[in-house]
């Protein structure tokens, strides 16, 4: 199914639809995406976040490299069209010692977050959200950023563009074309960015989730967004996608 232009709804049809793609995605990776020690929660509070979905390791860690789960298995990242990584020396004067955890203790590991109309309507509104990626690479804790709205006056590279300028000093420039951006972040001795462009029209690629560094699980972002698009009002769906 092909991305849809949301700027064509108020921002509530989208918050709406924003609310149910968290689901699928959050059913997804704990219908056997995960492995066993891993688990997967929606809109949780951790610490000062609050982020759309929270992946989280309960305390019977093990050190295996792959981990099984009704399937589920830590691969290697798939190459992506675009990456960026920071200096590891860059990225070691930032680290903290802070564990972020959730409030049953299990760690958090990585954080799913799909940005919405609120957090681009302001330049506080932006600067929190960019800060609050930063915190999170500081602490050692992955991120899938998913950004379907268009750059704005506020973040005219898009977020991604926004966070990798605060956090990495570094320039990015979306390709033309295709200004709404998926990017998987992976936070090691130094971050590395996994970004795939996409465009309104496009299909949306499945994208790599970090566990730990150099292991992810792949989220079926095109699956997910077809099961919660299923649930979009018929008045909406005729105005984002005409004979629908």
């Amino acid at each position: 199914m092909p991305i849809h232009d949301w700027t064509r709804v108020e921002d509530g049809i989208f918050h709406d639809f924003h609310h149910a793609w968290i689901e699928e995605i959050k059913r997804a990776l704990n219908r056997g995406l995960l492995p066993t020690d891993y688990y997967a929660l929606a809109e949780q509070h951790a610490g000062s976040f609050g982020p759309d979905v929270l992946t989280l390791q309960s305390r019977r860690e093990d050190d295996r490299e792959t981990h099984e789960a009704g399937g589920g298995l830590l691969l290697a990242p798939p190459k992506p069209r675009i990456s960026a990584e920071t200096p590891a020396d860059f990225y070691r004067r930032k680290q903290s010692t802070v564990v972020v955890r959730h409030v049953t203790d299990d760690s958090v590991i990585a954080m799913v977050e799909i940005v919405s109309p609120g957090n681009k309507s302001s330049r506080a509104a932006l600067k929190k959200f960019v800060n609050k990626a930063v915190e999170l690479f500081e602490r050692d804790i992955h991120l899938l950023v998913i950004d379907l709205l268009p750059p704005g006056p506020r973040d005219p590279r898009g977020i991604h563009g926004a966070i990798w300028e605060e956090f990495a000093g570094q320039d990015y420039e979306p390709p033309e074309g295709e200004r709404l951006t998926v990017v998987s972040y992976e936070a090691d001795l130094s971050v590395r960015a996994s970004i795939e462009p996409t465009a309104v029209g496009q299909a949306l690629p499945d994208a790599p989730l970090f566990l730990r560094p150099r292991r992810c699980v792949l989220v079926p972002l095109e699956a997910t967004y077809i099961a919660a698009w299923d649930a979009v009002p018929r008045r909406w769906r005729e105005v984002l996608q005409p004979g629908d």
